[in-house]
């Protein structure tokens, strides 16, 4: 498996352990982790702390022009609140562990030319059907229903 899904995946296992969504994300430039991250709103009784906003905000200020040369490798389909900062930081590609469990805003990713894969990984189903299974109010919550 490639090591930064893997890394995402690890990321989105310490969130469920806190008693967190478990969702994670690594962002990366020139072959190096730069930021990574996990859902922490139950943890930080956040409003926006997902897992791509977590790693956003663990890379740091960058320039601009490391953003838009990084990918950002996500356990789970991006929300219309992570895809807007993955437009607005210009992030021109996107690994999805998984679009099964939940389908973001791949379409409007894919219309402002950001190139997307999207992997079906086993796992991030696996951890994902079992945390909404489990915890449906609080899944429902996160995804704004």
């Amino acid at each position: 498996m490639d090591p930064f899904m893997q890394a995402a995946i690890e990321e989105a296992r310490q969130g469920l352990a806190e008693g967190g969504i478990p969702i994670g994300s690594v962002i990366v430039h020139d072959g190096r982790i730069i930021g990574r991250g996990h859902n922490r709103r139950v943890q930080q009784g956040s409003a926006i702390r997902h897992g791509e906003m977590d790693a956003f905000e663990n890379a740091g200020r960058q320039p601009a022009r490391v953003y838009r040369e990084a990918v950002l490798y996500t356990t789970l389909s991006p929300c219309a609140m992570c895809s807007g900062a993955i437009l607005l930081y210009g992030i021109p590609r996107v690994v999805i562990g998984e679009n099964r469990t939940f389908l973001g805003e791949e379409a409007l990713l894919r219309e402002r030319g950001v190139q997307l894969e999207v992997l079906q990984d086993a796992e991030c189903i696996r951890l994902m059907e079992e945390f909404i299974a489990a915890k449906p109010e609080l899944w429902n919550e996160d995804i704004g229903e």
